[in-house]
């Protein structure tokens, strides 16, 4: 492809994600544009073609397995609005073959100075919601500079950006996923500041296929790759930035900005059938996606046969198990978090002994929503990167900030004004955090790179994920294929039952419905089921990935 050419196969990705988003059977075109992707040299995935493709190039030109991440990050910040962006934030974990692994803590800080709110609950839009500053920026900054500094990066920060900044500039055929997202907030955009002159030119939501330009994005993009990514902090871009939160009325100021930085720490772990699962630490529910596995692995899945009514009842009753834990997931500089008690085996041992194979527990927690992308990448020297960029809800707060073309998140609106709650808002502390993409090691070296959208979902979606690739074999592109389930409300159902994709089996569903299971069955291939990516690099070198067919993206192979 040539440079910001706008290709077909993102624009046929683009229809599949309508269909899908729009409970139909995903078309041809779907089942033929994910294929597993195979290779010895490396590979990305991602949720959109195009970011895929810029990471892609980066593998060819070169550049290492983090270089292609920020360029896929840039990339799908723009192509991808409504799911991510500049004004949010992401998490990164990256491993190496010399047993080097870390996480970047892409996390925004509250507010120094938040506001007085009514009511007991944080505005979900808005400028009220958004009382955390953004760090996804950051987060492409440390990446860059870890990536001179421990695996020879020699790419530019500037040029990695090059592909987002042509398709901001230049526009990108508008994916199915973000109309459906249009189509279904359109009762609420009006009250967001900025909202349309952005994402509804000439007032009209804009029609499939349609060419999508963000000229003001565009110039933004150009102010980091002319001033270094703290320009988004505390330079020219950071200034105009300042200005536009203030004039929306968010109470974030430039002193808030400055003081955004990129935590690196060390991820949780916890073993899984010989394989050291890694997730990010507190304030992110990571400690519940090992929780759950950590459970199964006390469970002998090998007399279980994959997609049986035995083996859902295991995975959503592992779920429930590690939830129980959750609500006490909190900033550890502001709260104490006992991660090697929630992850000892004694406990999980209990848990698991808990479980009645015959009878489902009733399901204990209040639902979070929030959306977000997964991609990975790795090179063909093994460094291995896996992250997940958000804006939170569906479009964020609303706001865009000023003639920045930014849209801020709201993952403020994750805290509680509870003073009781260890994650009650106070100033620069971290709210709760629903991003936790994975990778597992095997011999201490990069095994599986996963992770999916789907807040809530998340831990639920790389159950079924895990477990299929680890326990039962499966492919990247088997395992992201088979039903899922999601347990607990939705956006668009707001009981606590039990949702399983309709080709499950109805015997599936009557036995699970037998052992106490309120069911709900949703189409195959729904976007209930979060948008999850995996690669597998094998001890013989080989290298095997996919992205979900519910998704508007793939696995590219170099």
């Amino acid at each position: 492809m040539f440079k910001h050419e706008i290709s077909r196969r993102g624009f046929l990705a683009g229809t599949a994600a309508a269909s899908v988003a729009l409970g139909l059977r995903p078309d041809s075109h779907a089942q033929a544009r994910s294929p597993l992707a195979m290779s010895t040299k490396g590979m990305v995935t991602s949720p959109h073609t195009l970011a895929s493709e810029a990471g892609l190039k980066v593998l060819q030109q070169g550049g290492n397995a983090m270089e292609a991440a920020v360029a896929i990050g840039a990339v799908i910040a723009v192509t991808y609005p409504h799911f991510c962006g500049v004004g949010g934030d992401a998490i990164w974990i990256v491993a190496d073959r010399t047993g080097r692994k870390t996480t970047f803590m892409g996390i925004g800080q509250a507010a120094e100075k938040p506001p007085e709110y009514a009511g007991d609950k944080i505005p979900l839009r808005g400028p009220l919601s958004t009382v955390t500053s953004a760090c996804t920026v950051d987060t492409w900054r440390h990446a860059h500079e870890y990536s001179q500094a421990n695996w020879g990066g020699k790419h530019s920060f500037a040029s990695l950006l090059d592909d987002a900044i042509g398709y901001a500039e230049n526009g990108f055929p508008i994916t199915g996923s973000q109309l459906f997202w249009h189509d279904f907030r359109k009762d609420d955009v009006a009250n967001w500041p900025g909202f349309a002159q952005v994402f509804m030119p000439g007032g009209k939501r804009p029609q499939e296929g349609a060419t999508f330009v963000q000229r003001e994005l565009a110039n933004s993009l150009k102010l980091l790759a002319k001033n270094g990514a703290r320009d988004f902090y505390e330079g020219e871009l950071a200034a105009k930035l300042a200005k536009g939160l203030e004039a929306a009325g968010s109470p974030l100021t430039a002193a808030d900005l400055k003081n955004t930085r990129v935590k690196e720490q060390a991820p949780a772990s916890v073993d899984y059938r010989g394989v050291t699962l890694l997730a990010p630490p507190p304030p992110t529910q990571g400690i519940s996606t090992l929780g759950i596995m950590g459970v199964l692995n006390e469970i002998d899945l090998t007399k279980v046969p994959e997609g049986s009514a035995d083996y859902y009842h295991y995975c959503v009753e592992a779920v429930k198990q590690a939830f129980l834990d959750r609500t006490g997931i909190a900033d550890p500089d502001f709260v104490p978090q006992p991660v090697d008690q929630w992850l000892a085996k004694d406990n999980l041992a209990r848990k698991a002994a808990a479980i009645d194979s015959a009878k489902a527990m009733p399901w204990p927690h209040v639902f979070k929503t929030g959306d977000t992308v997964y991609f990975g990448a790795v090179d063909a020297q093994g460094n291995s990167v896996s992250v997940l960029q958000s804006i939170y809800f569906d479009w964020g707060s609303g706001v865009v900030v000023g003639d920045t073309g930014v849209l801020w998140q709201n993952r403020g609106a994750g805290f509680s004004l509870d003073p009781k709650s260890p994650n009650v808002l106070k100033p620069g502390k971290r709210p709760f955090y629903t991003l936790n993409p994975g990778m597992a090691l095997k011999d201490g070296k990069p095994y599986i790179l996963y992770g999916t959208q789907g807040a809530d979902g998340q831990p639920q979606t790389l159950s079924v994920l895990l477990t299929r690739l680890i326990d039962y074999k499966l492919d990247p592109l088997q395992a992201l294929s088979r039903p899922r389930f999601l347990l607990g409300k939705t956006f668009s159902d707001s009981r606590d039952s039990l949702k399983l994709e309709q080709d499950a089996g109805q015997d599936v569903f009557a036995e699970l419905a037998k052992r106490g299971h309120e069911m709900s069955p949703i189409p195959s291939n729904s976007p209930l089921g979060g948008q999850a990516g995996a690669i597998v690099i094998h001890a013989d070198g080989r290298i095997e990935g996919a992205h979900d067919p519910r998704s508007d993206g793939l696995a590219l192979a170099l």
